[in-house]
């Protein structure tokens, strides 16, 4: 008998992730920004995805800048919002847009949560995702270039806007409650890691921020921008509930969808005023 040794005892990670652990988690994951995750557990996801709207507020002014100097160059409404919801297509690889056709060909299916959950996992898109991905992108680019067409400042803030209410979309579908799908990827990593009452605060916060990055443009805009947010969130919660029915859970393409379905709200709600 022969002793063995295997180096000294490992220290396990610490029950909290820090600040900066989160953010290269949330910007790691969710956009194609150099961002080197350095922890991949289960205080890394709660911190990380409490801080998904900061990755929305980049994601979001990125996607402004060119559709601000479009305009400023003398360049049309149209092509400003073309431009513009490239961007955070860029930014994430497609990777949102994707899980939108998906989770549209799972929920179409009429099959059981297996079978949808397989037809998601294809590479294949079918025609329920085809509609949703040329409906959405239209219903964006439709959206902003009547907002472009009013004032560049409110297109810009529009951009933001929709990008940070789409991934506090995330953050709240994150929340302790919302089962995983399945035991492997995205989904069971992040999902059920916010605590409520952080995902609340966050969203309140959230709101009041839109709403007070608005303010310069007036109170009718500060109420609208806080209104998109809103109902940004309702949408996104009504088919997060209708996934979790359909699927029994979440999965990463669930989360993509999301962020699509609140960005969307949100440019329609600001295009409305």
């Amino acid at each position: 008998m022969t002793d063995s040794y295997d180096g000294p005892p490992q220290t396990p990670p610490p029950e909290r992730a820090s600040f900066l652990d989160g953010l290269r988690f949330t910007f790691g994951i969710l956009t194609v920004l150099p961002a080197r995750i350095t922890r991949w557990d289960r205080p890394a996801a709660r911190t990380g995805m409490a801080c998904a709207p900061l990755a929305g507020l980049v994601v979001g002014v990125l996607a402004a800048l060119p559709g601000a100097l479009v305009l400023l160059l003398g360049g049309g409404p149209l092509l400003a919002a073309a431009l513009t919801v490239a961007v955070p297509a860029a930014l994430t690889r497609g990777l949102h847009l994707d899980g939108l056709a998906d989770t549209a060909d799972g929920l179409g299916s009429a099959k059981p949560a297996d079978e949808a959950l397989r037809i998601m996992k294809q590479s294949d898109i079918g025609p329920f995702g085809v509609v949703a991905l040329v409906l959405v992108l239209l219903l964006q680019v439709a959206a902003l270039s009547d907002i472009y067409a009013d004032s560049w400042i409110g297109g810009a803030l529009a951009a933001v806007v929709a990008a940070v209410a789409a991934r506090l979309a995330m953050t709240l579908a994150c929340r302790e409650g919302v089962p995983a799908a399945r035991p492997g990827g995205l989904g069971a990593a992040v999902a059920g890691a916010v605590p409520r009452r952080a995902a609340a605060l966050i969203a309140v916060l959230t709101v009041a921020l839109a709403a007070a990055a608005a303010l310069p443009l007036g109170l009718p805009a500060a109420g609208r921008s806080a209104a998109a947010v809103l109902a940004a969130l309702l949408a996104a919660q009504l088919l997060l509930r209708r996934c979790v029915r359909r699927f029994d859970g979440v999965t990463g393409d669930v989360f993509g969808a999301l962020a699509e379905v609140a960005a969307t709200t949100a440019l329609i709600v600001l295009a409305l005023g």
